[in-house]
Parts: C-alpha cells; sequence; structure tokens
C-alpha cells in the first residue's frame, strides 16, 4: 500500500486532467463523461488515455473503491468513440465495424490533421493502449476486454510491417489515420521489443495462447537482425526499457542483464550531471518515464526509490513550467511515476504466465537474449556522449 502523501499526489495530478471525480455524487458518478482535456483532438489524446486507465486501476487497487473502475471504463468506451472514428466523428476508421470497432486501429489523437506533426497512428501508442486494455482485463476479471486488445492487435500489427517476406524485415514509426501508408519510414527505437512483451501478456491471457503466434515471430525476427538496439540518453526510452525488462525479471538471466545495463546507464546519467541540469528546458514527462521504468524494474532496491522520489520532488517546482499543451501528458505522467501500480508485473494479481508451469520456455523469454547482446556499450557510449557535448 502506498503511502497517503503519494495517493493524495496522485489523486490530485489526476483531477488536473480528468476533472474533480473525487467529489461527484452517486447520479454523477454514473453520469460522468471524461472532460475534453487530455490534450488531444477533440479532448481526446491516447497515450495520455492509456496512462489515465492504468491510473484508475492504480487508484482502486490502493482504495479498494469501485468508481475508479467505472471511470476506466467510461474512459475506455470513449477512446474507442472517439479515435477509433475519423476526424469528424461521422464514421468508423475504414475496417471497423460495429461487430469489430477497433479493426481500423486508432487515431493518435494529434490537433493538426496534416503536416510535420498529422493526426495518425503510433505503434507504441498502440501497444500501450492494448496494455492498458490487457490490465483492465484482469482487473475486472472479464476476457472482452483483453478480446478487444488482441483484435486491436490482428488489425494494426501488419500495417506497421515492411518486406515481412524477406530476409530483413522492419518496421515504420507511424502510419497514416487510415492505415494506408507509412507517414514515417524510420522504425521506432522500441517498436518491436514493446510489441513482443505486449502481444506476449495479451496471447497468455487469451483463451487460445496462440493466436498472436504469427505476429510475436515478426517481431522476433526484427529483433534478430537489428544490430543497433542501443539506448540513448533519452530518459524515456531508458524507462520504457526498463519496463520491458521487468517483465522478465527475476529468473530469467537475459532480462536481468538488460535491467543491470539500464540501471549502469541511469548512473551515467547521474553521474555526469545530466538529471541536474536546468529543469525549465527539459520535457518532465519523459523524465517521468524514467522514474517510471525504474520504479517497475528497481523495487528490490531503496537507493533508486529514494533517488526517484528526490527527483519528483524537484520536478513539482517546475511542472506549472510546462508548456500548456504537454500539461496532461505530465500530470498523467507524474501520476504514474508517482505510483506505477498497473503498470507493474503481478500488482492485479497473478498473472497468467505465473498460473501454470508451462513445459517449453515461452517465446517472451527467447526475446531477451538478442537484445542485452546488442547494448553492451550502453554506459560507455552515453559517457562519450555527455563528455563530448559537455
Amino acid at each position: 500500500m502506498s503511502s497517503s502523501t503519494d495517493i493524495d499526489g496522485f489523486r490530485a495530478a489526476m483531477q488536473k486532467v480528468y476533472g474533480s471525480f473525487e467529489s461527484l455524487n452517486e447520479d454523477e458518478l454514473w453520469n460522468w463523461q471524461p472532460p475534453e482535456s487530455s490534450g488531444g483532438h477533440r479532448g481526446r489524446y491516447l497515450w495520455t488515455d492509456a496512462f489515465g486507465v492504468l491510473n484508475f486501476l492504480t487508484l482502486h487497487q490502493e482504495t479498494s473503491d469501485e468508481k475508479y473502475l467505472h471511470l476506466a471504463i467510461k474512459l475506455i468506451k470513449t477512446v474507442h468513440e472517439v479515435l477509433g472514428r475519423t476526424r469528424d466523428g461521422k464514421t468508423r476508421l475504414p475496417g471497423a465495424s460495429d461487430y469489430n470497432p477497433l479493426n481500423g486501429g486508432l487515431r493518435i489523437g494529434k490537433m493538426d490533421e496534416g503536416g510535420p506533426d498529422a493526426d495518425g497512428q503510433y505503434h507504441h501508442y498502440l501497444t500501450l493502449w492494448m496494455f492498458a486494455l490487457n490490465r483492465m482485463s484482469l482487473a475486472v476479471k472479464d476476457s472482452n476486454y483483453n478480446d478487444q486488445a488482441v483484435a486491436l492487435a490482428k488489425a494494426i500489427h501488419p500495417r506497421f510491417f515492411v518486406n515481412t517476406h524477406s530476409a530483413t524485415p522492419r518496421m515504420v514509426w507511424k502510419i497514416s489515420m487510415d492505415m494506408s501508408k507509412p507517414l514515417v519510414d524510420a522504425s521506432g527505437k522500441l517498436d518491436a521489443v514493446t510489441g513482443f512483451v505486449t502481444f506476449s501478456l495479451l496471447a497468455e491471457a487469451a483463451k487460445d495462447s496462440e493466436c498472436l503466434d504469427k505476429e510475436l515471430v515478426d517481431y522476433q525476427r526484427v529483433i534478430d537482425q537489428s544490430s543497433q538496439h542501443s539506448l540513448s540518453g533519452d530518459t524515456l526510452d531508458l524507462g520504457m526499457e526498463l519496463w520491458v525488462a521487468h517483465w522478465g525479471s527475476p529468473g530469467n538471466e537475459s532480462a536481468e542483464r538488460l535491467g543491470l545495463r539500464c540501471l549502469e546507464t541511469f548512473d551515467t546519467l547521474v553521474e555526469y550531471g545530466l538529471l541536474e541540469g536546468s529543469f525549465k528546458r527539459r520535457l518532465a514527462f519523459r523524465d517521468f518515464g524514467a522514474c517510471l521504468g525504474l520504479r517497475c524494474y528497481a523495487v528490490r532496491d531503496p537507493n533508486y526509490e529514494t533517488a526517484v522520489h528526490s527527483f519528483l520532488d524537484k520536478w513539482t517546482k517546475y511542472m506549472g513550467d510546462q508548456p500548456e499543451d504537454l500539461q496532461p501528458i505530465s500530470q498523467i505522467m507524474y501520476a504514474a511515476a508517482l505510483i506505477p501500480g498497473a503498470f507493474k508485473k503481478g500488482y492485479l494479481g497473478t498473472e497468467p504466465t505465473q498460473a501454470g508451469q508451462p513445459d517449453e520456455p515461452s517465446l517472451r523469454a527467447a526475446c531477451f537474449p538478442r537484445l542485452t547482446s546488442n547494448i553492451k556499450a550502453i554506459s560507455t557510449d552515453t559517457a562519450k556522449l555527455l563528455q563530448s557535448s559537455g
């Protein structure tokens, strides 16, 4: 159980995005609709609202108050209704139907329809939303939410892959709203890894545990042929990598090595003073991503817990200096960094992978050796980078 101070701070940050839900009476709670304040088009932004769902699940677990499950359910329905439709809201995205409403994917929620920062679909946003649906399924013991996540996974997966029938398949980072073409041809640094772990979680919770085998093989092939999987000094990347590692740790030696390399990188950033720079020139949500990852992976180390709390305390003095359009994502990720809760393995109960004793290693277990073999020089490279820029 988290401290009352952390829970109060968590609630306060959430209410800055989703309104004063703590003061709702029964009728108001029943009729509640998420305010159009998550920082995106028509009030919805997929990354922020994925964190919102997970944070509501955390509040429910911390307080046993059923109203938070109701709020999470309402938020999911609203996101599907807004981001699962065209920007004018008149029709579902191409390929979607009343029977399969997520078959057209989900829009990012960018404010611009065109241009360099146009709306579209991000792989890493979609996998985070799948994870939120999977956690919702565990929290309410309703397989329908995981089924929705599997349907979304199958719908979007082939649209982000190029040359799958060749010896060198690759991924693209961003596709158009209708999923017809890439908008950013380059691949996201962590997309194959987070895709592999997320799809594994969905499959392990599904009635048919082999339902995503083909997709998992695609991710594995991209991971296998990648020779440049390494971390930069970007704090959000570091945090997400630690979050990935914690799903195979403890017990998986390769995952442990991956996590330890990430911790070494974090230590290097601290040693060279990168995390002590001007808070006014930094993006809070990226730093909060690092805090989240650290608290998921390094839960057994009180030194990191102390460091994260100190770092979060410093950030509270500068949150108001963040750009207005980044306030929702900053507040929502601050809450998750304060209490990672639903992001953590086992927090919502026994994971499906822990329920039985598989005879053979899972596909997910095979993922980690490839990752760790390519990041041995993370700390050295980061130190060189910092020295050259200092």
